[in-house]
């Protein structure tokens, strides 16, 4: 009981902090209490205190231990045994995560007048050793070369700057669903242990996030989801609209190709029984290095601390045939390049029509996946996303859920105290919920006192370089 007590203690701390608006901590996790009882057995103050530690803790620390150091009452064998043997159901915390991070972002979209979008992306964690579960030698985008990592699909909901993970699977090299008894030790599920490729896992969450409810506007991703045609192909199926990126060397047709098998020239050889197309394919940075400035358009995608950022956008409707359908299907070809003296091009295909959308919106759909990197380096940096030292697979999506949660809930507040602290980061929420947390009054109205001074400096560039840019 006298642990229950101190961790309802801790979290009317931050009652302070964002209580004027009625939302607190305490309020946030009662829309999951029930989610972490399991039969008899009441794990409610362990997700409370494991939640505080993923706040406190600071960047590269956020384990197990020093958690036990920065909240009080806990011990380090009951988070073990919390996120280790406990039977609380990973996937129904992530479901709510995921619609209670749904109905936030339709808030959003409300105020805003912008779709929002439902982005697709993988992101890897440093490891050493072979036993942590899904570890292998394999591309870590965080080091930008193969390195041993565990790589994890994610899916997160974006409006503007308002971005959150809601799911998350991980990813399974074959060497690892080859080895069931690799797989049995790490604890993975009989059902889990089958080989799926990335596109296929975020296919999977796609479709499931649809029939449970979450709402999205448009689907995007890297050109490793954009390139897939089983993942495109999929979501024509489901009738989403996405706008993917896809890779430089993609081949496409200007002009819609009739697909026929061709006639035998000659008694020699074998009788030909594969389509041909009647058209030439055109490869897309072929394509960009032969447009002209007059086809180009600038359009405003984001504001930024330096005013707005401006990319060059060009559209057009083009064919795409994956060599063995009967057909080629229509896409929307979205090329944008940045100003910069070195531009930076991204390519998407989009199953839109060209007419359904304007350049902006779909500069607006391509450039959104700013915001989700953002968002994973903030998961990663303040709340501990890859910071933990557990190998097994049941302790690897609690901790995966517990941090998601963590996230909702720092984006909720940055909303709830938008009106007040315009320039609010993630960081700045995360500083004074410490503050109000662990400090006495002197050190949060230090904290706060030097949260006003950035901001007051950043609002005085941001309104200088808005200034030069009207004027001019």
């Amino acid at each position: 009981m006298s642990q229950v007590l101190s961790d309802k203690k801790n979290l009317q701390k931050i009652e302070y902090f964002a209580d004027n608006q009625g939302f607190t901590l305490d309020s946030f996790l009662s829309k999951f209490n029930k989610l972490f009882v399991v039969y008899r057995r009441d794990n409610i103050s362990k997700a409370h205190a494991y939640l505080l530690g993923l706040l406190k803790c600071e960047k590269n620390h956020t384990n197990m231990e020093r958690m036990v150091e920065q909240v009080p009452d806990q011990a380090y064998h009951q988070y073990h045994n919390f996120l280790s043997e406990s039977k609380w159901d990973y996937q129904q915390v992530n479901n709510t995560t995921a619609l209670e991070t749904s109905a936030l972002l339709e808030s959003c979209k409300t105020k805003s007048g912008k779709p929002t979008g439902y982005i697709i992306d993988e992101s890897s964690h440093l490891k050493k050793g072979k036993e942590s579960v899904g570890v292998a030698r394999q591309y870590a985008g965080v080091s930008g070369k193969v390195d041993n990592c565990q790589v994890a699909v994610y899916s997160s909901l974006c409006n503007e700057d308002n971005v959150s993970i809601i799911d998350v699977k991980l990813f399974l090299p074959e060497q690892w669903t080859q080895d069931k008894e690799r797989c049995d030790k790490a604890g993975i599920p009989e059902s889990e242990q089958v080989f799926k490729t990335k596109p296929q896992l975020a296919l999977e969450m796609i479709k499931s996030d649809k029939k449970l409810g979450v709402q999205f506007d448009w689907i995007g991703g890297d050109g490793l989801y954009g390139h897939n045609t089983e993942l495109t192909h999929g979501l024509d199926a489901e009738g989403l609209f996405y706008v993917l990126d896809v890779h430089k060397d993609e081949l496409f047709y200007l002009e819609k190709p009739t697909l026929s098998i061709p006639l035998k020239k000659s008694k020699k050889g074998r009788t030909p029984t594969n389509l041909k197309a009647d058209k030439p394919t055109c490869r897309i940075d072929n394509y960009y290095q032969g447009l002209s400035e007059e086809q180009w358009e600038k359009v405003k995608i984001r504001r930024t601390t330096k005013g707005w950022k401006y990319v060059l956008v060009h559209t057009v409707a083009v064919w795409h045939w994956d060599g063995t359908e009967e057909n080629a299907r229509q896409r929307t070809l979205v090329i944008t390049r940045t100003l910069d003296k070195k531009p930076k091009v991204k390519f998407s295909f989009s199953n839109g029509k060209l007419e359904e959308y304007t350049k902006d919106e779909y500069a607006y759909f391509q450039c959104s996946r700013y915001w989700v990197e953002r968002s994973f380096d903030d998961a990663k940096n303040e709340l501990g996303l890859s910071g933990y030292q557990i190998r097994k697979w049941n302790a690897w999506q609690h901790h995966q859920s517990l941090t998601m949660m963590a996230s909702l809930y720092m984006l909720n507040l940055k909303i709830v105290r938008k009106p007040e602290y315009q320039l609010m980061s993630l960081r700045d929420t995360r500083i004074m919920i410490i503050a109000h947390l662990f400090s006495d009054q002197e050190t949060i109205s230090k904290l706060h006192d030097q949260m006003l001074i950035r901001h007051k400096n950043r609002k005085r560039d941001i309104d200088r370089f808005y200034k030069n840019e009207n004027d001019s």
